[in-house]
């Protein structure tokens, strides 16, 4: 299929074709409408290689998460990869297993596809691999890692905002030992989580000491052992740092026959798609994730290469399920 053919279907010239391809704002909407119109009926596909070479752009974003069988992540992908279709631009996602040379791999990869701007939605990039993105003149922008920078734009999620809306719900059932599933210390929001989960309950003059912490791994089975651990402690409530952890945490209550939230409360964060189908459903803390995916996608057009980028801030909300109940020994 020609170029020219689909500038005589739209009756424009092959150069305002090429423009509309390669998304200028020199090409009015209701003439871009028209173009891309022909080019459906007359199923054109640009050659993208070719296309790279005149616009000097290929039309590829690049999306980086730590573990695609993680639930928290489906959603996120689905939603960029559903922004970036309909302003015409291709997504390449890659896995990094949260480790540090299988990162180094997926960004060097994505930079020889000459990728238009790359999504870091994961744990963070080491300086020098950052400084090599900055060189090629490619735009960043991460989740939670740093501070704005030249073509480096940042995500800042308020995980402390969520945590003090848990507590405080979990303090409004009179709770008073409230333990915390950590997740893995290497990962910022894991310790922002953790040191929100410390400095809350301090404000609130909760017992945190005396065994309430243990460690989870942002996994079902260590949310299943930490709960175990924990039950000597006699919490009357637990809070996990993710979702997956609670719901470990939860099938080890139902193992010991303990009753959620009749003997124990349990909050998640994240509020994945399986915190709704849980026994009891979960009470946990939302992160809305398709609006950190439309700011991901919005970060990366709007930073030119020569430009700072900027800081995007998400809000967090509590989502009250079944899972939380009043403290068992304040019951009348």
């Amino acid at each position: 299929m020609d170029i020219r053919k689909v500038a005589a279907k739209a009756r424009v010239s092959t150069a305002t074709v090429s423009r509309t391809i390669n998304r200028s704002d020199a090409v009015t909407p209701a003439t871009a409408a028209k173009v891309w119109s022909a080019i459906r009926e007359l199923n054109y596909h640009p050659n993208t290689h070719a296309r790279t070479l005149s616009s000097g752009k290929s039309h590829i974003l690049g999306l980086i998460i730590s573990d695609i069988t993680n639930p928290f992540f489906p959603d996120l992908v689905k939603a960029f990869e559903s922004i970036a279709i309909e302003r015409h631009y291709e997504t390449i996602v890659t896995n990094t297993e949260y480790n540090p040379e299988r990162m180094a791999l997926c960004v060097h990869r994505l930079l020889d596809r000459r990728v238009d701007g790359i999504a870091i939605m994961t744990s963070e990039m080491e300086p020098g691999l950052v400084d090599e993105v900055q060189r090629a003149g490619v735009p960043i922008v991460t989740l939670d890692t740093g501070r704005p920078a030249k073509r480096f734009s940042n995500i800042k999620v308020d995980y402390s905002g969520g945590i003090r809306q848990a507590i405080q719900h979990l303090v409004g059932l009179h709770h008073d030992r409230l333990a915390f599933i950590r997740g893995p210390q290497r990962l910022k929001s894991a310790q922002v989580r953790y040191n929100a989960y410390a400095r809350v309950a301090k404000e609130n003059h909760l017992t945190t000491s005396g065994g309430l912490i243990a460690d989870g791994e942002h996994s079902i089975e260590g949310g299943f052992t930490a709960m175990l651990n924990l039950l000597p402690q006699k919490p009357t409530a637990v809070l996990a740092s993710n979702d997956l952890s609670a719901i470990g945490a939860l099938q080890a209550l139902h193992h010991k026959k303990l009753n959620v939230p009749g003997d124990i409360s349990i909050v998640g964060f994240d509020d994945i798609t399986f915190s709704r189908h849980t026994q009891p459903e979960l009470t946990t803390v939302r992160i809305p994730r398709t609006e950190v995916a439309r700011l991901a996608f919005e970060a990366l057009m709007s930073t030119p290469a020569s430009e700072n980028g900027k800081e995007w801030n998400v809000s967090t909300e509590l989502v009250i399920r079944m899972s939380t109940g009043q403290c068992p020994r304040t019951r009348s």
